[in-house]
């Protein structure tokens, strides 16, 4: 297994995303807001997809008379991400269902906890 630089970078990139990404839920999960709510779920769902794509797109050679270098790769990053995002918006995977089923349950969680420990008090 050869592992580059770019390969690590790439990585490394990834993992400060996802962990914005479970910030942003948490944050989510912290607010009664379901449009908040939502928004998070649609993020995760179109951060998802990209990375997805990205997989698919990588064995892909772009070498040619206009194509290839780090522009190249730079710019098809971009794409992807704006395609999870607009593959997002449209619901058609589901992907944001489960996340917004799963933040609703978290509030529920933590609204039914406080209910608790007030009753407790």
């Amino acid at each position: 297994m050869n592992i580059s630089g770019s390969n690590i970078s790439a990585f490394y990139q990834s993992s400060a995303v996802l962990e914005k990404q479970k910030s942003l839920l948490a944050n989510a999960a912290g607010t009664k807001d379901s449009n908040k709510a939502k928004e998070a779920a649609q993020d995760f769902e179109a951060f998802f997809l990209s990375r997805m794509m990205e997989s698919m797109f990588e064995g892909i050679s772009t070498d040619g008379p206009f194509g290839g270098g780090h522009a190249e790769k730079v710019y098809r990053s971009l794409l992807l991400n704006e395609y999870g995002k607009t593959m997002a918006k449209t619901g058609s995977v589901g992907v944001a269902d489960f996340v917004m089923d799963s933040i609703l349950k978290m509030q529920e969680a933590q609204s039914m906890g406080a209910i608790d420990e007030t009753e407790q008090a």
